[in-house]
């Protein structure tokens, strides 16, 4: 039997820190197909605007007691009287104008629900139905936003919501699988996604 201790290799952005590792390799990339967890995960990457990942991701479980586990029925009933409750809440980003977009953004989710327009398979089908897989080499590589990412955008936000400008929801993309950016050599590269099929040579 042949062992090794050499250690996994990672995309670089996932650090040292044992809470950005596991996050890295247990859900970043992993296909994301349940609307309400989308949701969540898009809400989410609104808040970060402006912040590190890492700022969110240690906030993420007092973010969900605040916002009622990112039930969008829920959410979408709150008042005056919560945003108050949340912009006086510590445990996570005190922004008026992101708390308020989340709000919005639960009602522009049920419109959407009651027009008959799903939200898993809207995002999907945008995408293609299946996960794209890239193939950077490096960090430098990874495009902050792709034309994918601004069209998706502009659909969500005629829609009604907010805080999706085409970096964000390239960055949900990625977080949520419809994107797999893990770089070629990280052990997560292709995980979760079936094998690639060689194209057929021409005749």
């Amino acid at each position: 039997m042949t062992t090794t201790d050499e250690p996994l290799r990672r995309c670089a952005w996932a650090g040292s820190d044992p809470q950005m590792r596991a996050y890295h390799d247990e859900e970043w990339g992993v296909p994301e197909r349940d609307g309400r967890a989308l949701w969540e995960k898009l809400m989410l990457d609104g808040f970060q605007a402006g912040l590190a990942w890492i700022t969110i991701l240690r906030k993420r479980e007092a973010f969900r007691r605040a916002f009622q586990g990112f039930d969008p029925e829920v959410v979408a009933r709150f008042g005056e009287a919560d945003v108050a409750r949340l912009l006086a809440d510590p445990g996570i980003v005190r922004s008026r104008a992101k708390i308020e977009a989340t709000i919005g953004n639960a009602r522009a989710y049920l419109a959407m629900r009651d027009a008959g327009e799903d939200f898993a398979a809207f995002v999907w089908g945008m995408a293609g139905g299946a996960p794209i897989r890239n193939r950077w080499t490096g960090r430098g590589d990874v495009p902050a936003k792709t034309p994918l990412s601004e069209e998706i955008s502009a659909a969500l936000k005629k829609r009604g919501f907010r805080f999706v400008g085409p970096v964000i929801v390239y960055a949900w993309m990625q977080a949520t699988g419809i994107v797999d950016d893990h770089v070629v050599d990280c052990f997560r590269h292709g995980a979760d996604l079936p094998p690639l099929v060689p194209s057929p040579r021409p005749a």
